[in-house]
C-alpha cells in the first residue's frame, strides 16, 4: 500500500529543504550557482516539452546554452559584460534556427528567448543575492517560500472552498493563499528578526506578504502553461510535487523582486 499524496509530499520537502539549505549556508556562492544551474537544466528538459507539446520545438542545445548564460550573467555582475553577449547571439541563433523552421516565425522566436528571460534570469538573482547579502537572507527567502506553498497546499485541503482561478488551476483556492500568504507574512517577519534585522518588522511582514503573492502568481502561470499542454505535472522527478517546475515556479516571480528589495534596504 503506497502512502497518501499528502505524506509523500511532506517527506519529499523534509529531504528537499534540508539539502538547500545546507548548500546555501555551508558551502560558497558557487555552490548555489551549481544547484540553480541543475535546477535550470532539469526545468528547461520539462519546458522544452511543454513547447513541443503546444506545437513549437525549442532547440534545447542553444536555448539551453542560452539560459545557462542567462544565470551566470545574473548572478555575476563581473561577468556580464562577456556572458551576456554570448547569451544574446546565442538567442539569436535559435530563433533564427527556429523561425526558418516554422510557419509562424514571431511565435518560434518567443519561444526560443522564454527560457533565458523565464528561468536563467529568475535563477540567477539568488545566486546574485546569496553572493551579495549572504545565506541567511537567502534561507529566508527559502524558508518564507517554502512555508507559503505548505499552507496553500494544506490550508487549501482542509478548508478550500472558493476556486482562486479556476480556468487556470481549478485546485488552487482563496483560503488556500489567504493561508499561504498569512505563513509567509509570519516567517518573514519572525525570523527576518535574525536573519534580515536591518528591515523593521512592519516592513518584513509586508515583504513577506509581497512574496507568497508573487509566488502564487507564478504558480498560477506555470499551471497555465500547463493547462495550455495538456498536462497535470511537467514530470514526475520530485514525489510528491511532480516536476522541477512544479517546484520552483514560486520562486521564478517571487525571487528576483525579493532580492531587489534586499538590494535597496540593505
Amino acid at each position: 500500500m503506497s502512502p497518501p499524496p499528502a505524506a509523500v509530499r511532506v517527506l519529499t520537502g523534509l529531504v528537499l529543504l534540508p539539502a538547500v539549505a545546507a548548500v546555501v549556508w555551508l558551502l560558497p556562492p558557487a555552490g548555489t550557482l551549481a544547484l540553480a544551474a541543475v535546477a535550470l537544466v532539469a526545468a528547461f528538459v520539462e519546458l522544452a516539452r511543454l513547447a513541443a507539446a503546444l506545437g513549437t520545438p525549442v532547440s534545447r542545445g542553444l536555448s539551453g546554452t542560452a539560459a545557462l548564460a542567462a544565470l551566470v550573467a545574473a548572478a555575476e555582475p563581473g561577468a556580464t559584460d562577456l556572458v551576456l553577449p554570448a547569451a544574446l547571439v546565442a538567442l539569436a541563433a535559435a530563433a533564427i534556427a527556429a523561425g526558418r523552421r516554422q510557419p509562424d516565425p514571431l511565435r518560434a522566436v518567443a519561444v526560443a528567448l522564454f527560457p533565458a528571460i523565464y528561468l536563467g534570469l529568475p535563477l540567477g538573482s539568488i545566486v546574485a543575492l546569496r553572493a551579495d547579502a549572504g545565506p541567511a537572507p537567502t534561507l529566508l527567502l527559502v524558508g518564507t517560500i517554502a512555508a507559503s506553498d505548505t499552507a496553500q497546499y494544506f490550508t487549501g485541503r482542509a478548508i478550500g472552498r472558493r476556486p482562486l482561478a479556476p480556468a487556470i488551476s481549478p485546485a488552487k483556492t482563496v483560503e488556500g493563499a489567504a493561508g499561504g500568504i498569512v505563513a509567509a507574512a509570519i516567517v518573514m517577519g519572525t525570523l527576518g528578526a535574525w536573519w534580515l534585522p536591518v528591515v523593521p518588522l512592519g516592513l518584513r511582514v509586508l515583504v513577506g506578504v509581497v512574496v507568497a503573492t508573487l509566488g502564487i502568481a507564478g504558480d498560477l502561470f506555470e499551471s497555465l502553461l500547463k493547462r495550455s499542454a495538456g498536462v497535470k505535472n511537467t514530470s514526475g522527478l520530485i514525489p510528491g510535487h511532480g516536476g522541477m517546475l512544479d517546484r520552483i515556479d514560486s520562486w521564478l516571480f517571487a525571487a528576483p523582486a525579493y532580492g531587489a528589495v534586499v538590494r535597496l534596504l540593505t
